[in-house]
């Protein structure tokens, strides 16, 4: 099939230390950005004067003209610019998207950074507009959400995936203690990674089963952490990448699939996005799924990780609980997943929460994992998700 041919590498990583409370004075997110871009291209070792092209989600302080806002505020001016809106999974979709255009040489270094702290200067005078409803997301008048669903009740997250676990439930059974097994070793390799908001604090099955129930069958244990932090790496050409300072992480294959906004319009809620997308991804990088050294999935619910794990191929549909239980998915484990912690164990950093799985594969990649290194760690699988389930990319990832 056509597709990416692995001549775009990332070259570069960086991720800010999760925290619950910010310690840094707040800074506007143009500030957040810079920041992010300097640690990127430090890490990567190339002149900054060799990065043409950039990718974003957006700009606090601007409504429009993202990339040219942040063009002109760092100083970098471009041959690609481009804006991403996939919910959590806008990291991975800017990946392929910056691969993409360094593979068909419309630039030669593209930065993709994501800040994580929601903790920024506010105007006195120009206070900021009024959030979502309960996390809906298209509450603007005119909006079918608006119209057919915040009135009814039928908003946010937690309960559109407890209503997926229910579904789940009802069809094939549910082992609570083997969901929440994901939880656990997750958190071990937090307590591997100095950098998660939780690392030092390891966690049990009865811990997650005695936490608070958020939304039946989910546990508070079992559900995202948000915090404070950010995000970002470099994708260059070939020539960049092999004089840069790590072992280039190329960028093989890759699938999106949008399918719905809200899941009252999905055709069955035990049908992910991400079945197409990483059978895509897979036949694209021409690898398996046994071929896979670490994986590093979206894990906003342990629901989420364990229909994952399935729709893309790793165990068969409705297995998926004793396939946990069977496997040690810790970084020392037979099936590495989420080695830095996921955003359960790390923390979520608002958008940068989609590019720590991102910064993760690559990081175990390039072998600078530390304590949680994957020996002989060559392939990576990333996921991203967006919404309730409703819009997943897939990645891979490979070293030389």
């Amino acid at each position: 099939m056509t597709g990416l041919r692995g001549e775009a590498a990332v070259i570069g990583i960086a991720e800010l230390p999760a925290e619950k409370r910010p310690t840094r004075p707040p800074a506007f997110t143009l500030d957040q950005y810079a920041r992010l871009a300097k640690l990127v291209i430090e890490d990567a070792g190339v002149d900054p004067a060799s990065v043409n092209g950039l990718i974003t989600h957006g700009v606090a302080e601007s409504a429009m003209f993202a990339p040219a806002t942040l063009c002109e505020y760092l100083g970098l001016p471009l041959d690609f610019g481009e804006r991403v809106d996939l919910g959590g999974a806008t990291a991975a979709g800017m990946i392929w998207r910056a691969a993409a255009a360094v593979e068909l040489g419309v630039c030669d270094a593209v930065l993709a950074v994501l800040p994580g702290s929601a903790s920024v200067p506010r105007s006195q005078r120009h206070p900021p507009p009024a959030p979502n409803w309960y996390g809906a997301s298209s509450n603007n008048y005119g909006s079918p959400q608006a119209e057919f669903e915040i009135p009814y009740g039928n908003v946010g997250q937690n309960a559109p995936y407890a209503q997926i676990a229910q579904r789940y439930a009802a069809e094939y059974g549910y082992d609570p203690a083997a969901v929440a097994k994901i939880a656990v070793d997750q958190r071990t390799n937090a307590c591997a990674h100095p950098g998660a908001v939780f690392h030092g604090h390891p966690l049990t099955v009865d811990d997650v089963l005695a936490s608070p129930m958020i939304a039946d069958p989910i546990h508070m244990l079992e559900t995202v952490m948000l915090v404070h932090g950010g995000a970002g790496v470099l994708i260059a050409n070939a020539d960049l990448a092999r004089r840069g300072r790590h072992r280039p992480v190329w960028i093989t294959g890759f699938g999106e699939r949008i399918a719905f906004k809200t899941p009252t319009y999905a055709d069955d809620l035990l049908s992910t996005p991400i079945a197409r997308a990483a059978d895509r991804a897979f036949a694209m990088a021409g690898v398996g799924r046994s071929d896979v050294d670490v994986a590093s999935i979206y894990d906003c619910y342990t629901i989420t990780v364990l229909m994952s794990l399935e729709d893309a191929g790793f165990c068969p549909k409705g297995q998926g609980m004793s396939w946990v239980t069977g496997h040690d998915l810790t970084h020392r484990g037979d099936f590495p997943l989420n080695t830095a912690g996921g955003q359960l164990s790390f923390g979520q950093a608002g958008m940068a929460g989609g590019m720590h799985h991102v910064v993760d594969g690559a990081r175990q990649v390039m072998g600078r994992a530390g304590e949680a290194q994957v020996a002989d760690c060559h392939t990576a699988f990333v996921t991203g998700n967006g919404g309730i389930m409703s819009e997943q990319v897939a990645l891979l990832m490979r070293g030389d």
